[in-house]
């Protein structure tokens, strides 16, 4: 599971900060221009995930350490944030991601029944992001509470997968992967409602963000459909 951007109210229309004013047709264009990067990146993690079928575990570790870095350079050098410089690490963001599960994609599609399993993964992440997104989209409730609580959680859940590699607890995987589809059920909806209080300087990070989302409720629809196995 990938982490995400260090959290900043300032820029993501926490309560009290000041959102950029947009208007009902400026955020149309934002959210088009956002929901195209993600497309983008998504491509770029695919052939990523191509290029990289037969690595090694490795090169895996090394890709997402990569990845890791990208995100981190992103969130703390503001002139990353926009132009070419921003859209050229987006996507090599993708491109690293997608070298990352290669590997364990290509263990999947091996596996019996492996093809389906990734492909109802896919589709079911699909529905998910649509549905939750739309729901975020939405709702005028201010969801940034609810997103702190999810971060959190978010860092005690990895801290639990690092002890399931360790320990061996009966379902305690399958839950794993439950619980942490809740939490992305929260991050969608946050992220997709920050795409109405952002302006056009936002909408790289704000792609990111929610390529992030999809990413790993692939990856927790995966293991949720092959039995708990991540």
């Amino acid at each position: 599971m990938s982490s995400r951007p260090p959290l900043d109210e300032q820029a993501w229309g926490a309560p009290g900060a000041p959102a950029t004013p947009v208007g009902a047709v400026d955020t149309r264009a934002i959210f088009a221009q956002t929901m195209f990067l993600v497309a983008v990146t998504a491509i770029f993690a695919a052939a990523g995930a191509y290029i990289a079928r037969d690595a090694t575990g490795g090169v895996a570790i090394l890709a997402f350490i990569g990845a890791f870095g990208v995100m981190l350079g992103m969130s703390f050098a503001r002139k990353a944030h926009n132009g070419s410089l921003g859209m050229g690490l987006l996507f090599g963001f993708g491109l690293l991601l997608g070298v990352a599960i290669g590997p364990t994609l290509t263990a999947y599609a091996h596996q019996p029944n492996g093809a389906t399993i990734l492909w109802q993964a896919a589709g079911l992440t699909g529905l998910f992001i649509a549905g939750f997104g739309a729901a975020g989209y939405a709702t005028k409730r201010d969801l940034a509470p609810l997103m702190r609580i999810a971060f959190f959680a978010l860092l005690a859940l990895i801290v639990v997968g690092f002890v399931l590699i360790f320990v061996s607890i009966p379902g305690a995987n399958l839950a794993w992967s439950i619980i942490g589809l809740a939490i992305f059920s929260v991050f969608t909806m946050y992220d997709f409602q920050r795409i109405r209080r952002s302006g056009e300087g936002d909408v790289i990070m704000l792609s990111m963000s929610i390529f992030l989302d999809i990413f790993n409720v692939f990856l927790l629809m995966l293991s949720l459909l092959g039995g708990g196995r991540r």
